[in-house]
């Protein structure tokens, strides 16, 4: 039976408000969260990305402050991004249209100035980033006594950078009784630990199973020997006459998106393609963004800064052109499709060397990524003799991490090498090639005869 908003009993403004947004029925976070919250109870809420996790919170919220009240604070949200901030500003004043709430957004990137002017005016709601909301704090211009509601937003992604000083800092600038709500995709141990200091005898609220990616996202995963490879793989698949609407690829590294950005750039030109990462200035991030919602263009390439809170409905699908190496991210990414019901596809390319994050992956998701070989009018290139190494070390690597004594085929080659050299000059010496005479070994019994002198 669906459960549309009506029977939440929020007023005329807010239920005008989601008219206009376009939405009808609740989604299973909504009907879950949305109750306890209108009651006033802590909330711990785990919802995989695209499932209305943001109105969830944001409607109560409205609902409990209804108009402009002073001139202080009553309700703080904080997200570990700029993007993120700014989406859930977005989402704020569209839901908060006929309340006259007012909404400001705080997030480093741009001078203060004119954050600070706007909460000078009066606020009602702040979404901030924990470092830019300290900062203006700090120099006078936020007042927390008024403070109601408390929410931490993708409080996985927080931990996973950093936050948790920041965010204990505003734990202890904000009064002690507030309502206090808590959203993640994930329940790594560091969340769990916030949360216990965090809430107070919280509601649960788990929608799905920690970490599965969304119902309607169909995976898929081509393996390829190298980079050159992935290049001609990503043109034959935007070459295909299937209906790509909107596509997201994802890049593990600035330089690698760069890449990629330029040689879709040559492709197909500015008007469909456009890149995102920490690099980019805050207004040329805003923009990509903004071009990308607006069907101004097709395709956005982007790092893990923009994995979570972008909410583009539309998207039809993602590529992952470089698999994460936080596990948890590649959730986040596929997440970005399949939005508010609609199917979409996330698509993963992976080198020998990105085997491993796979499988780990595939044991968070608790399910397999199905395999398709590679088609034959893709051109297989021949790993060059540097990367080839690369992936190897990589592999090593790996390696180590899951049995710390295992040595590694550059440490045994190097090794069997160095013996070979050794029982040569011995044997040309006329010694006998005696694995105790190797210099490493000379040295040491030299050192401790002197000593012993």
């Amino acid at each position: 039976m669906s459960v549309t908003f009506e029977d939440f009993g929020f007023n005329r403004q807010i239920l005008n408000a989601i008219a206009d947004a376009g939405y009808t029925e609740a989604t299973p976070i909504q009907q879950k969260a949305i109750p306890p919250i209108m009651n006033g109870q802590d909330v711990m809420g785990i919802a995989q990305t695209g499932t209305g996790k943001t109105a969830a919170y944001m409607l109560p919220i409205i609902m409990k402050l209804k108009y402009p009240q002073g001139n202080d604070v009553r309700a703080l949200i904080v997200a570990p991004t700029r993007e993120l901030a700014i989406q859930i500003e977005e989402n704020a004043k569209q839901f908060a249209t006929y309340t006259g709430l007012r909404i400001v957004c705080l997030y480093g990137g741009l001078g203060p100035k004119t954050q600070k002017e706007l909460i000078d005016k009066g606020v009602d709601i702040i979404v901030a980033t924990p470092g830019r909301f300290m900062d203006v704090y700090l120099a006078g211009h936020i007042v927390t006594k008024t403070l109601q509601v408390l929410v931490l937003d993708e409080a996985d992604k927080m931990m996973d950078m950093g936050f948790m000083p920041q965010i204990n800092r505003i734990l202890e600038v904000v009064p002690r009784k507030r309502q206090n709500l808590l959203f993640s995709a994930t329940m790594s141990d560091k969340v769990n630990q916030l949360s216990a200091n965090f809430l107070e005898f919280p509601t649960m609220i788990e929608v799905t199973p920690q970490a599965t990616p969304a119902q309607t996202v169909a995976q898929c995963l081509y393996q390829v020997p190298n980079i050159k490879t992935k290049i001609n793989l990503l043109k034959y698949l935007l070459d295909q006459p299937e209906d790509i609407k909107k596509l997201i690829i994802f890049c593990k590294t600035r330089y690698a998106a760069e890449d990629v950005y330029k040689f879709l750039l040559r492709k197909f030109g500015e008007k469909e393609v456009r890149v995102l990462h920490a690099n980019k200035g805050q207004n040329t991030r805003i923009n990509s963004i903004n071009a990308f919602k607006n069907d101004e263009v097709k395709i956005l390439v982007a790092t893990d800064v923009a994995a979570r809170g972008i909410d583009v409905s539309d998207v039809s699908h993602v590529i992952n052109f470089d698999v994460p190496i936080i596990y948890e991210d590649y959730v986040h990414r596929i997440g970005r499709t399949g939005r508010a019901f609609q199917h979409g596809e996330a698509i993963t390319f992976c080198t020998p060397a990105e085997e491993y994050y796979i499988k780990k992956i595939e044991k968070l998701i608790r399910q397999q990524i199905t395999v398709i070989p590679l088609p034959p009018e893709v051109f297989v290139e021949e790993t060059p003799y540097q990367e080839r190494q690369d992936q190897a070390m990589e592999i090593d690597v790996q390696k180590r991490r899951e049995d710390p004594g295992f040595k590694g085929a550059f440490h045994e080659k190097k090794t069997a090498n160095q013996r070979k050299k050794f029982d040569v000059a011995h044997a040309k010496a006329g010694k006998p090639a005696a694995r105790n005479n190797r210099p490493g070994k000379k040295a040491a019994a030299q050192k401790e005869n002197r000593k012993r002198r």
